[in-house]
């Protein structure tokens, strides 16, 4: 009964010592946070290093189920519904699985997010969506597992996971366009001078109706500031897109001498490449 309690005393004395020990981990969390058009998306995972191992077909190998990652699951949030190659998938948390291959990795999005690792039993009806990634050899190595939200539009991102010398990249898109025709509507009940310009630069970044956007980012300047230099730049752009070529030069000649007023560089020299573009006189 001594050994017993000497041990138990023990055992609970290196626990304490354990709890207070400040130590990096091998394989550090990360958080990532990225907003892809009107869509929330967040990326929670633990990031191993190659540590002079071989990847993929060794430490990974090919053909079966990996955590894509370390430690607690790998887990991304999208605050709306997405659409994946083709199928949809709803916005909430999901883990997420791969099963690397030597030409694609087959991506699971798993909706019971709460394992540490793999689960101990798989369920094929938590498999929200199945999605083929597109391999590629990379000339350099990573070091450290990262995966990014990259190539960014406005209705769609990749999502891209990168180790050692492969990088495996997913296309998924996001509902911008039904998201913001739903708030132009709104807003257009009882819209001001800057919902007229935010509509209009929408519009015109999409190449979306581009009457539509002349006519809104003109009745900007009429409500709010005529002078603010920001919307006669884009009512210049606006402008050249249609071919009104004089109504072009004159916008962007305004928005020159307001950005000179105001010390702002940028837009000074913008008009100025656009003026010359368009072979404005002085």
């Amino acid at each position: 009964m001594k050994k017993l309690l000497l041990f138990l005393c023990t055992a609970g004395l290196m626990s304490a010592t354990q709890a207070q020990v400040q130590a990096p981990q091998a394989s550090p969390f990360t958080k990532v946070e990225q907003k892809v058009g009107l869509t929330d998306v967040t990326l929670e995972y633990s990031r191993p290093g190659m540590r002079d191992r071989e990847i993929f077909s060794n430490l990974v190998p090919y053909g079966e189920v990996w955590r894509t990652g370390a430690n607690e699951n790998t887990k991304i949030t999208f605050s709306d519904d997405v659409t994946i190659q083709g199928e949809e998938l709803k916005a909430g948390t999901y883990a997420i699985y791969t099963i690397p291959k030597e030409n694609e990795w087959e991506v699971m999005f798993y909706t019971d997010a709460s394992n540490w690792g793999n689960p101990a039993e798989w369920d094929e009806e938590k498999v929200a969506l199945k999605a083929t990634a597109e391999v590629m050899e990379l000339p350099f190595e990573m070091e450290t597992f990262t995966i990014m939200i990259d190539e960014l539009k406005h209705d769609s991102a990749a999502l891209s996971f990168i180790w050692a010398d492969t990088a495996a990249s997913l296309r998924f898109e996001v509902p911008t366009e039904e998201k913001t025709m739903a708030s132009i509507e709104k807003v257009m009940n009882g819209p001001g001078a800057a919902d007229y310009f935010a509509a209009a630069s929408y519009y015109h970044d999409v190449n979306k109706d581009l009457e539509q956007a002349y006519e809104w980012v003109k009745k900007s300047l009429e409500i709010g500031n005529p002078n603010a230099f920001w919307i006669l730049r884009r009512k210049s752009l606006i402008a050249a897109d249609l071919g009104k070529k004089e109504e072009a030069i004159a916008a962007a000649k305004k928005s020159l001498a307001e950005a000179e007023k105001a010390g702002n560089q940028d837009y000074v020299k913008m008009n100025k490449d656009s003026l010359e573009e368009w072979g404005a006189e002085e």
